[in-house]
């Protein structure tokens, strides 16, 4: 469908990549991966032809029709949502304006049996089969599915666009890409701001898409629910792996091992050679031997083994004062603005406890954090513990930072006494080391901007973290150091997030947003998505990571054995199987306790 073909970019002295070669096919699920910096967006921008290649060529066939969703998008506010959507039928808008000109033109007309009306008429049944192959007859009820399923209501559909936030408009971006139902789907981090309901929405969507999908996403249980290919950009190179992003990770690091068993033997036989010409250079009897060794060793082709950052972020939260056994509780908390947010919350998070807000968008998990700091008022009763320090990251934090200054002096601004002196340290360890620490801001990309605010915050002790949005912009590593970080966290952590892959063993309860009210489930992310009635099924390779649930388990054990189905020897077994889950149950309760 789309050829690459010796596809070479240059921004400065070291090319992003080079001799890039692959081509995407109909029905590909393609999974475009690297580190932050790798170049995986400027891809997607040449191959929709935003952006021109240093060399080489994207060769797409004249009728391939492409949508584009980037990670930032110039957006309009002059229609209300359903207007905007329409805009994607476009043409199928225009074929109807034709084809009623052409119905008035055959009502007013006389002429029935001159050759210009019989063509008129050839013209007027052309275009209105073409409409009813466009699915021109159901597109209104098109855009209230996809709507729908991106999280809006039925009351936001003639609402205008200027009064939903950033990430609501991007949603209503994605819905006009998909409604066009282009050949070639190019997506540029489209989870970032979807909820966990439309994340799991869109992986069914794109798993039955009829065309062909390339994404960049760092949610890994979203490109591993829908990818059936894997692309990576690594060491200048493009690598094509044919299979989904979690079997992609075992043969990388089978690659991996074969390329450094490969480089020891090479870098071995290097060593001698030159240990065999410095011995005999002087000698004639071995001048021969010399001379084939010297021009042996200049023919070698250095391997390149792929770059793994061994420079891994080494994120370790300071001490912090210890806070009250209970640092948030809630007490018949309401709050309302035009219409009431949530009502009758009550919760308590103990001391070093790490939870989950999940919900849908604008259901209130932000107003609930800008109530715990005290931002903004509120109905009810709420107590922040004795000795509590909070500190908030959210992902606007990231994008706040001065653009003019470098990543050096960002922090020794906010830096005091003896960290200044080791402020080179500190950038070391979160992969600004070197040159890097004298990057502008304005050049960083998302990821290192986010890293470059977390430092920010970690500049000063807490023991209340609330993180809004954590991995946005994050590459996969990053986020595996930052969960591992918030694990070993001594302190409290209340985590927004819609990643299940990062939520999963890092929480031990989740409160569900929705209609008004806060519910607490205690377990896992994915114990919260299995106990949901109107759940959409979540990949099983998934699962049981986190908090397990051994009474569930045996309960699936039990449908399996013979006594179950009416086998022999039932009723022994049954009591031997009763007994069995008496124990499973009394340690669930006593892990409970």
């Amino acid at each position: 469908m789309i050829s690459v073909e010796n596809l070479k970019v240059e921004f400065g002295v070291k090319p992003l990549f080079s001799d890039a070669n692959f081509v995407v096919n109909d029905r590909d699920r393609i999974a475009l991966v690297g580190k932050n910096g790798a170049g995986k967006s400027t891809m997607l921008k040449i191959i929709c032809g935003q952006e021109q290649p240093t060399a080489g060529r994207v060769v797409v066939p004249q009728d391939t029709t492409i949508g584009y969703l980037p990670q930032v998008m110039v957006l309009q506010d002059d229609t209300t949502v359903r207007e905007e959507a329409q805009k994607a039928f476009a043409d199928i808008q225009k074929v109807a304006e034709r084809i009623e000109r052409m119905e008035r033109q055959l009502n007013e007309r006389t002429d029935y049996e001159s050759e210009s009306y019989m063509a008129l008429v050839e013209k007027f049944t052309s275009e209105h089969e073409r409409y009813q192959m466009l699915g021109a007859e159901g597109y209104e009820a098109e855009i209230e599915r996809t709507l729908t399923g991106l999280g809006f209501e039925r009351k936001d559909f003639e609402r205008p666009t200027s009064e939903f936030s950033g990430g609501w408009r991007m949603r209503i971006e994605l819905a006009k890409i998909l409604l066009r139902r282009p050949d070639v789907l190019l997506l540029d981090e489209p989870t970032n701001h979807l909820d966990i309901e439309s994340i799991q929405w869109l992986e069914q969507l794109l798993a039955t898409w009829s065309g062909a999908v390339v994404m960049v996403s760092h949610d890994r249980a979203f490109i591993n629910n829908v990818s059936n290919r894997t692309l990576e950009i690594s060491c200048g190179q493009v690598i094509d792996y044919k299979v989904k992003y979690n079997e992609y990770l075992v043969l990388r690091r089978e690659r991996r091992e074969q390329q450094l068993r490969a480089y020891e033997n090479q870098q071995r036989e290097i060593t001698e050679m030159r240990q065999f010409i410095e011995r005999f250079r002087y000698q004639a009897t071995k001048a021969v031997q010399v001379q084939q060794k010297v021009k042996q060793l200049e023919k070698i082709v250095p391997i390149e083994v792929d770059e793994v950052d061994n420079s891994a972020m080494h994120l370790k939260f300071p001490p912090c004062l210890r806070s009250g056994d209970y640092p948030v509780i809630c007490d018949e908390v309401k709050k309302a603005y035009d219409h009431v947010v949530f009502d009758h919350v009550n919760l308590t998070i103990k001391r070093g406890e790490k939870v989950a807000f999940v919900g849908k968008n604008g259901e209130g998990k932000s107003t609930l954090v800008k109530c715990i700091m005290g931002e903004i008022d509120y109905e009810g009763h709420m107590k922040v513990g004795h000795n509590v320090q909070i500190v908030y990251f959210a992902q606007i934090q990231a994008q706040l930072l001065d653009e003019s200054l470098t990543v050096f002096d960002t922090i020794d601004r906010v830096a005091r006494g003896d960290i200044r002196l080791r402020i080179n340290d500190i950038l070391g360890a979160f992969m600004f080391g070197g040159e890097a620490s004298e990057k502008r801001v304005k050049v960083l990309s998302g990821g290192e901007r986010s890293r470059l605010a977390m430092i920010r915050l970690l500049l000063e002790p807490v023991n209340l973290l609330i993180l809004d949005e954590p991995t946005n912009h994050l590459d996969m590593p990053s986020k595996d150091v930052r969960k591992e970080a918030i694990r070993a966290f001594d302190g409290t952590a209340i985590i927004v997030s819609h990643d299940r892959e990062f939520l999963d063993g890092l929480v031990t309860k989740v409160f569900e947003f929705g209609g008004g009210k806060v519910r607490e489930h205690i377990g896992g992310i994915y114990d919260w998505l299995e106990s949901r009635p109107d759940r959409l099924s979540p990949d099983p390779s998934l699962r049981g990571r986190g908090v397990n649930t051994p009474v569930a388990s045996s309960a699936n054990k039990s449908k399996n054995t013979p006594s179950s189905q009416g086998g022999a020897g039932g009723e022994s077994s049954s009591y031997a199987l009763r007994k069995e889950q008496q124990k499973v149950l009394k340690r669930a309760e006593k892990a409970v306790e």
